[in-house]
């Protein structure tokens, strides 16, 4: 069995890995999907939490999240795919990277976190408004740092 270490190295030196630094277009068209990926993802996300949090409560919470949450998980696609293609390009130094660790905990975190609150939550978003649940609220709150703080790391992560 490859450790990961042998993984990184092997998807950098794959086809992909050598297109992603070869082309003149390639790593600046998957860069600029990331970054709408990652618009799509935190811009609604924030939006929702937003709410959750109280904001805007002339919005029906059921109906802001139904138009939301689709848009959150084509960001995230989006995040995936594009983020893998940016890490083949230079995946052995990039695997031993503090930044991109945390962000990648934080995006599990901010994954994961989002799983939970769907399936404890999503029923009972129509007496959110009244009685909005303190566990609900510290899971709101989570959300907002794990995906702000991601997203901050990935745009530092050009700059290690």
């Amino acid at each position: 069995m490859m450790d990961p270490a042998g993984w990184a190295a092997l998807l950098e030196a794959s086809s992909i890995g050598a297109w992603m630094r070869t082309s003149a277009r390639a790593y600046p068209l998957v860069n600029l999907a990331h970054l709408l990926g990652l618009v799509l993802l935190v811009g609604p996300i924030l939006l929702l939490d937003l709410r959750l949090l109280g904001f805007g409560r002339r919005l029906p919470l059921d109906a802001v999240s139904a138009l939301l949450i689709p848009w959150c998980i084509v960001g995230l696609l989006l995040l995936l795919g594009s983020g893998v293609l940016l890490f083949a390009a230079d995946a052995t130094p990039l695997f031993s990277n503090t930044l991109l660790r945390v962000k990648l905990l934080l995006i599990g975190l901010g994954t994961g976190n989002a799983w939970v609150f769907h399936r404890v939550w999503a029923t009972r978003l129509a007496d959110w408004d009244r009685r909005p649940p303190a566990a609900g609220r510290v899971q709101v709150t989570l959300s907002i740092m794990c995906w702000l703080l991601a997203a901050g790391l990935g745009r530092l992560i050009a700059y290690e």
